[in-house]
This record gives structure tokens, C-alpha cells and sequence, in this order.
């Protein structure tokens, strides 16, 4: 494709409701390639947007989660060709940053991508002739996208887009923060709080990694028996006993806990769920500007480790292919995690859904 063409897109104007636009999309640029999208997660992340807890630009081509196949590439493309089936990436790497230089992407100092900007700071769509910002440089709720080179990574083509659409965040996400973050060990015991898609993607990852026990700690039956399902080992209900919960099953409290929701008050609670010399690991976001009260000295004197996780320290080029195998080798049951499909047009639904709290994961399909 050499000139513009329109694609029909899910837009974030600043209501909680999105609206189905036809937006123009310019042909890639230097560096750049243009993806025909399959499938499109529909993540906490979006909604924190949609919900007002994050504040993005406007208009915003929602979505962050996507996978499709390459349809044409700008100049100066090595990597990719038309063709290609391929995972974004919502944190493409710069490449010549110190932590890039590092091999540590997931914390670049030079990516635009949350500012919804391509590296040379533009945007490659407009809306009724203005500017329009696809979330994070993807804006994968949408028929068609122009993204980085870097933000799109190539994988084997018998991998689902829906599965694959998951892999790019919540699965990376969190395997990621098990694997790449905490590093758990075979036999060391964790909790995870939180059963949606992140924390089942958690838990995928402890099982992966021969934790035992996985406790999954959620405030819904359907959720911790989905949590069963992907391999926890006990569940419990989460309230404000649930340190107390907790060390019924590991009496001295667990090596590791993960947060997988990003609510203040289970942030809070999570360090008491593990064991002397233990480390709680923060995976969900919290809306911006909410601070919370840990009690410092306690993990002090107990030599407790607080956690933060981007990412799941995520190396996108590494890391996707990687995944896209385990799945391929039924190790990682990412497509049982899928609950529901929508079209594009049908997107305010996925989300009514989400905040009604089903569980699982929702996934728009082209």
C-alpha cells in the first residue's frame, strides 16, 4: 500500500463509551510497517482509560493487544516481511538507550509508545482531519494499524490471532513476572491475587516454573474454580484476612505473592502473605495518583522485598516467539482463557462485560 487508505476503528473521545469511527491511515513510513489486525485483546489497561483512571491523549484508537498479518513495510524494514504474522508490542524499545543497550527494553528511556507516538513523534492516523493517537504508538481496535518495526514481532503462523492478540500482553505479562521478574524456583510457594486474565496468566507461569502450592486468591466462586483450571493448587476468598487465609495452607506465609488486580487496599495487604526473606510482587496497575500505605519497617526487619513488575520484564522479540512455542506445545493453555469473542462493532459490550466482572478474557476477532 503506497497511499492512504480508511479503516474502520474503536475511538476514546473521553466519554466511557467508545464510538466506531472510519479514520485515515497514512502508508508506513521509514521504519514502519502496516499490520492487517486479526484479533484485539480487550485489557484492564483500556478500560482504566476508558474509566478515567488514566489520562491519554484524544482522540485515542483504543487497544493494546494485537496481533495480524504484515501488509506492507516502509523503507529501510529488515526484520519483518509482507506476509508475516505478528504480536505487538505497547512498549517498543528504542534500541539505543542505555537500558536497550542493556538487553533491559521493558524500562527504555527513549520509546514513545506512552505517549501513543511512533519514534519520530508522529502519528499515523487522523480522525475528520485531526490528529489521532493509537493507544500506546498500537491501537490494535482497529481493521488496520501502522506501528514501529520494532513494535512488531514475528511469529510461527499456526498460532490463533486471539491467542496470539493475549500473548502480547497479559500473557507476557504475566509469565513474565513469575519467570523474568521474581524467578521463581521449582517446589517455592506462591499466592496470587486476583483471577482475571493477568492473574490466570500468573498462575499459567507458576505452574510453568513447578511452583507448588499455588494459592489463587479471588472474591468470586467462578473465578477461583477458572483458577483450578489453569493450575492452582488451593483457593481462598480474598478479604482483609487474607494473611491469615494464607498461612492455614503455608503456615510461616508464602515465598512469593503476586497482585494481579492494581487495587490500592490488596496491594496493601499483599506483603503480610509471605514468609520472612519473601518477596510480594506488584504485576496490576493502580489508577495514577493513588498511593499505598506499606508498612516500611515490617519489611525492613523481616528482609521482605517489594516487587514492581512493568512488563513482566517483557523482551518483546525474545519473549513472544518464546510464548507462541510453549502454546504451540500445549504448555501454555492460552486459548482456554479466552471466554468471549466479540466483532469490533460490538466492543462496548466486551467492556460492560469486563465491568461486570465476568471472568477470563474477551477478545475482539476480525
Amino acid at each position: 500500500m503506497t497511499a492512504a487508505t480508511r479503516t474502520q476503528a474503536a475511538v476514546y473521545t473521553g466519554a466511557d463509551r467508545l464510538d466506531i469511527r472510519e479514520v485515515e491511515l497514512r502508508a508506513p513510513g521509514r521504519g514502519e510497517v502496516l499490520v492487517r489486525i486479526g484479533a484485539s485483546g480487550v485489557c484492564g489497561s483500556d478500560r482504566h482509560v476508558l474509566d478515567g483512571d488514566w489520562q491519554m491523549p484524544t482522540p485515542t484508537i483504543m487497544g493494546h493487544e494485537g496481533a495480524g498479518v504484515v501488509e506492507a513495510i516502509g523503507e529501510g524494514v529488515t526484520s519483518l516481511e509482507v506476509g508475516d504474522h505478528v504480536i505487538m508490542t505497547w512498549f517498543y524499545p528504542c534500541g539505543v538507550c542505555a537500558s536497550c543497550r542493556q538487553g533491559r527494553t521493558w524500562v527504555c528511556t527513549g520509546s514513545r509508545s506512552e505517549e501513543c507516538l511512533l519514534p519520530d513523534g508522529s502519528t499515523p492516523t487522523t480522525l475528520d482531519g485531526n490528529r489521532a493517537f493509537p493507544y500506546l504508538a498500537v491501537g490494535s481496535m482497529s481493521e488496520r494499524v501502522v506501528v514501529a518495526e520494532q513494535a512488531a514481532v514475528r511469529i510461527p503462523p499456526g498460532v490463533p490471532f486471539d491467542v496470539a492478540a493475549l500473548i502480547g500482553c497479559s500473557i507476557a505479562t504475566g509469565v513474565g513476572a513469575v519467570v523474568n521478574d521474581a524467578r521463581v524456583q521449582p517446589g517455592r510457594s506462591a499466592v496470587v491475587i486476583g483471577a482475571g486474565g493477568v492473574g490466570l496468566s500468573i498462575i499459567m507461569g507458576l505452574a510453568l516454573a513447578g511452583a507448588s502450592p499455588i494459592i489463587a486468591a479471588d472474591v468470586t466462586d467462578d473465578a477461583l474454580a477458572l483458577a483450578r483450571e489453569f493450575g492452582a493448587t488451593h483457593t481462598i476468598r480474598s478479604g482483609a484476612d487474607l494473611a491469615e487465609r494464607v498461612r492455614e495452607i503455608v503456615p510461616d506465609g508464602a515465598d512469593f505473592a503476586f497482585e494481579a488486580i492494581g487495587r490500592p487496599d490488596t496491594i496493601a495487604l499483599m506483603p503480610a502473605t509471605v514468609q520472612r526473606g519473601g518477596t510480594a510482587v506488584i504485576v496490576g496497575l493502580p489508577p495514577q495518583d493513588r498511593p499505598v500505605p506499606i508498612d516500611a519497617l515490617a519489611l525492613a526487619e523481616e528482609g521482605k522485598s517489594l516487587l514492581g513488575s512493568n512488563y513482566g520484564a517483557t523482551v518483546p522479540a525474545r519473549d513472544f516467539p518464546l510464548l507462541s512455542r510453549l502454546y504451540l506445545d500445549g504448555k501454555l493453555p492460552i486459548d482456554r482463557l479466552i471466554t468471549n469473542r466479540f466483532a469490533l462493532q460490538d466492543v462496548n459490550d466486551a467492556f460492560d462485560l469486563m465491568r461486570a466482572g465476568a471472568k477470563g478474557r474477551s477478545v475482539l476477532v476480525f
